[in-house]
């Protein structure tokens, strides 16, 4: 009789994956950040309490921290920031770029326009307003904040990720609305050596676009066909916040 109801029903029947990690007071978050800026679960109110017999705690975090959402003003100043985005950001076609085994060969592999082309031979073209995933199997270093970074013995961080070019292949020759990938930032480290700054990052806010990181789970989505949804706190004036995403997939 009502159709929502009906449709939820539907939905059911598909797999829900988890595509973010869970958060505890010892899950890792950039150097940049000053130590103790993690503070969860804090109890405010005990048990036993004369006023009410309930628990209140109190949660601090970095709004970039775990499986986060970025908005323009993290990386541009005077751009959207929290509030500018409502419900309608919440959901998203998939598409998951699958690069593990180029990845496995060389750790600072940044995707290419040609993967993603490869990836359309496939599965057709990248839809309007689709959330395009990179998969690299980097989130199985979680929560090692060294090997999340590829930390070399010379300090050097070297991960893989976006490069500038197939950023510019999903947001100009095609429509996309979001990215994420499973690193701690964006921009593959190479790639970021380079330019001598986060240049894709900075590109994606700049044209008001959002995006997720340190997703994980992206091996269990289909790599076309799923929907991806994501939620966060509604506060106002933040230019990142921790996400819940999941995916239903075929």
């Amino acid at each position: 009789m009502y159709k929502l109801w009906n449709t939820l029903n539907d939905l059911k029947q598909y797999r829900w994956v988890e595509l973010s990690h869970s958060l505890n007071n010892t899950s890792p978050y950039w150097a940049g950040i000053p130590e103790g800026s993690v503070e969860l679960s804090r109890t405010v109110f005990d048990w036993g309490n004369p006023m009410l017999e309930c628990l209140i705690q109190t949660f601090k975090f970095p709004g970039q921290f775990g499986t986060h959402i970025d908005f323009p003003g993290h990386f541009v100043k005077g751009a959207d920031l929290s509030e500018s985005y409502g419900l309608s950001n919440m959901v998203y076609p998939l598409c998951v770029i699958d690069i593990t085994d180029k990845v496995a060969k060389d750790v600072h592999y940044a995707v290419t326009p040609d993967d993603i082309r490869d990836y359309e031979s496939k599965y057709g073209p990248i839809p309007d307003g689709a959330f395009v995933a990179l998969h690299t199997d980097w989130s199985k270093h979680w929560p090692d904040m060294g090997a999340l970074s590829g930390i070399a013995e010379d300090g050097s961080e070297n991960f893989p990720g976006w490069s500038l070019d197939a950023l510019r292949y999903i947001y100009e020759t095609r429509n996309a609305s979001a990215n994420g990938h499973e690193a701690l930032d964006t921009d593959a480290s190479r790639e970021a050596a380079i330019a001598g700054d986060l240049a894709c990052e900075r590109y994606v806010l700049a044209k008001g676009k959002l995006q997720i990181e340190v997703l994980c789970n992206l091996d269990q989505v289909a790599p076309a066909g799923a929907l991806l949804f994501a939620a966060w706190p509604r506060i106002e004036g933040a230019t990142g916040l921790p996400a819940r995403v999941w995916a239903i997939t075929e």
